[in-house]
């Protein structure tokens, strides 16, 4: 099937700043595809030019077959959007904002199943002024999935939500990749986009630096997993093991090593370990994250 999304060279300038720098790449149907960087970096210019709101200076853009300079129209019916921040008159009722969306559209998802899907119901004659930001977010997503959109984008969808309501956002779009629902997500939470996204594409300063599953950008780095291990007792000699560094505690009551191998690596010190009568306390093993990757090839952090 051809993909949902195909970007070829799309750049978007504003007279000397070039929010977008010729980026490329595509997203298959189905697909839960994530756009990771920081504020500032092109993610929402991209994600506005995709949806038609905002015209690009250059390059290709299809969107499920449409191009959305010149086919705005069709492509806003058959797409869905929740925005990072979405605003509606404060006296509009739910119920009234969903039959108000639901007429915007040529087909509709049955809205009082989206209430209830999304823990609604008991809130659908409550005025929007009176919802909490987590029931605002909710009602934003009832909303971007009112016309059964054939594509959803999710502009930083948790942003500014407390831990639990992030999880309930992160359950529903498990559940809407299950429902084969091609969906791109733009993040600058790590984790949301190493567990939600099919595939990745890092952008900073308008350009895309890596592109990939979350584990092929990993395993892509110089990064190594780190293993830090805490000892009963203090610990005589060192390990005879492979790795890229090991340092041991002026104690010599924990052991530290990075290591690109770290399966091998701690099987290896465990059993050297245990070899010289030392109980172990604790064990820890951190594999590089995408926040490692952008830092190795920024020299900055993400939420910078």
């Amino acid at each position: 099937m051809p993909p949902a999304i195909d970007v070829r060279g799309l750049t978007k300038s504003y007279g000397d700043v070039h929010a977008v720098r010729g980026i490329d790449f595509t997203v298959g149907q189905g697909e839960v595809f994530g756009l990771l960087g920081p504020n500032g970096a092109g993610k929402t210019t991209t994600v506005e030019i995709l949806e038609g709101i905002r015209q690009r200076t250059s390059g290709e853009v299809k969107v499920l077959g449409f191009d959305p300079d010149r086919n705005a129209a069709a492509i806003k019916d058959r797409i869905g959007v929740c925005l990072q921040a979405t605003n509606l008159p404060d006296k509009c009722t739910v119920a009234e904002a969903v039959e108000l969306f639901s007429a915007f559209y040529s087909r509709n998802a049955d809205g009082d199943e989206l209430l209830k899907r999304l823990q609604l119901w008991e809130k659908r004659n409550a005025s929007y002024g009176t919802l909490s930001g987590g029931q605002k977010q909710r009602l934003a997503l009832a909303l971007a999935l009112i016309n059964q959109p054939q594509l959803i984008f999710l502009d930083e969808p948790t942003t500014g939500l407390d831990p639990q309501v992030r999880l309930e956002i992160h359950k529903l779009i498990e559940e809407l990749r299950a429902e084969h629902r091609t969906i791109l997500l733009t993040t600058h939470y790590i984790e949301e986009a190493e567990r939600l996204c099919d595939r990745v594409a890092i952008v900073d300063q308008g350009k895309i630096i890596a592109l990939g599953t979350p584990r092929e950008i990993q395993a892509r780095t110089l990064g190594h997993s780190r293993i830090e291990i805490l000892l009963a007792a203090p610990l005589e000699g060192t390990p005879p093991v492979e790795c890229e560094s090991l340092t041991i505690s002026a104690d010599r009551r924990s052991i530290s090593a990075s290591s690109s191998r770290p399966a091998r690596t701690l099987a290896d010190l465990v059993k050297w370990i245990d070899q010289q009568g030392v109980e172990l306390a604790d064990i820890h093993l951190k594999r590089p994250t995408l926040e490692d990757v952008f830092l190795e090839i920024t020299g900055r952090r993400l939420r910078e």
